[in-house]
């Protein structure tokens, strides 16, 4: 029996042997995995995009200015004067919290005035409900520490700073209205990549790409009509999962149905594309799945912002987010079911999508061929 065995495992070693795509896949795939999740993977909150509306204008304003300024857990985006901006950063992501002084601070701690005039805000975009909790809690700890200096300075008549929190978007920090939107956009990546991976590979196994090729179908008709079905199939799941995280998990819905839908089509022409191109360098379905798996979704998925802060991660990986879709229909989903924001916002987002769907099915069409 143990030699039967032998046999086999020798006869598989062989087989992986002469599909060196193969043997590559399963020995570098891994190893790229462990780098990217090795940075990329953390849940550690650091350069927060926090904007500050210094009203007060002082001495005392700047100091508890210059603690966020010097603190590695934040980064100062905008210093404005207009309360009214803080909505714009907030709602836009160019910020997660904003610092808010009122006039009349610094008088107030020097007088040892009543409590309730050296109130400061803490506001937060609570859309990413776990990263909000956390950066809030840096943020009281910051004035906190500036009460214990003021304390020391000046002692019983220096006046506490009291900090009034408020959470913007997602006032109880439930994480699941911030992970159900975002399962969303995963789901459509994962289904639809992975079925027009199948595409043109599985023509290619039957044996019917040669029959197509004597056909009067240009590639870009082939590659049309394959990814079709798949967008109308992707585009009903899109419906579907919205239509349950709605009504079954309660997520709140503050958009438009509309500027959503609007945005699924060119993230579906992105995720049908990539799956399209790994098809076309692909030779079996196999081969095709582990690509799409382990060169594609699964980095997509770590670096996308969906389960790690890209504002975590190092300033190289960062930057290899901007080549992601994933994270770019992240911006719009969350925007859309817990910021309420439209494409007069969202069109960046959108118009990325877009641009990125249309190199991918291009790249996919030129490295095609009908006849295999």
């Amino acid at each position: 029996m143990m030699r039967r065995i032998r046999v086999l495992m020798w006869k598989e070693f062989l087989e992986l042997r002469q599909t060196p795509e193969l043997l590559g896949l399963l020995v570098i795939a891994p190893v790229i995995q462990l780098f990217l999740l090795g940075y990329a993977a953390t849940t550690d909150v650091k350069d927060v995009p926090i904007v500050v509306v210094d009203a007060d204008r002082t001495i005392r304003s700047r100091q508890l200015v210059e603690r966020f300024a010097g603190s590695p857990h934040f980064r100062i985006v905008a210093d404005e004067v207009d309360v009214h901006q803080v909505d714009h950063q907030l709602s836009s992501g160019h910020a997660w919290l904003a610092l808010v002084i009122p006039t009349g601070l610094g008088a107030a701690i020097d007088r040892g005035g009543a409590p309730t005039r050296t109130d400061v805000q803490l506001l937060a975009d609570g859309s990413d409900a776990n990263s909000s909790g956390i950066a809030l809690a840096y943020a009281a700890g910051l004035v906190r520490e500036y009460n214990t200096v003021l304390l020391a300075e000046r002692g019983a008549a220096a006046a506490p700073i009291n900090v009034s929190l408020r959470v913007w978007f997602n006032p109880e920090l439930v994480s699941r209205d911030f992970m159900v939107p975002g399962v969303l956009a995963m789901l459509l990546l994962v289904v639809t990549a992975n079925l027009s991976s199948m595409a043109i590979v599985r023509e290619r196994e039957l044996g019917t790409l040669e029959q197509l090729s004597v056909t009067p179908l240009s590639n870009w008709e082939l590659m049309i009509g394959k990814l079709l079905p798949y967008g109308i199939i992707g585009f009903l799941d899109a419906i579907m999962v919205v239509v349950v995280a709605v009504f079954w998990f309660e997520v709140p819905f503050e958009g438009s149905v509309w500027t959503l839908l609007v945005a699924v089509l060119p993230y579906l022409m992105c995720t049908l594309g990539l799956g399209l191109f790994v098809s076309t360098i692909s030779r079996t379905q196999q081969q095709a799945m582990l690509t799409a798996i382990f060169f594609f979704l699964m980095p997509m998925i770590y670096l996308s912002g969906f389960t790690f802060p890209i504002e975590n991660m190092p300033p190289l990986i960062q930057k290899l987010t901007y080549l992601i879709p994933l994270r770019y229909f992240l911006v719009v989903v969350r925007g859309v079911f817990l910021k309420g924001i439209g494409l007069d916002v969202l069109w960046p987002q959108v118009a990325a999508l877009f641009a990125w769907g249309t190199a991918i099915v291009t790249l996919a069409v030129l490295n095609s061929s009908k006849r295999g």
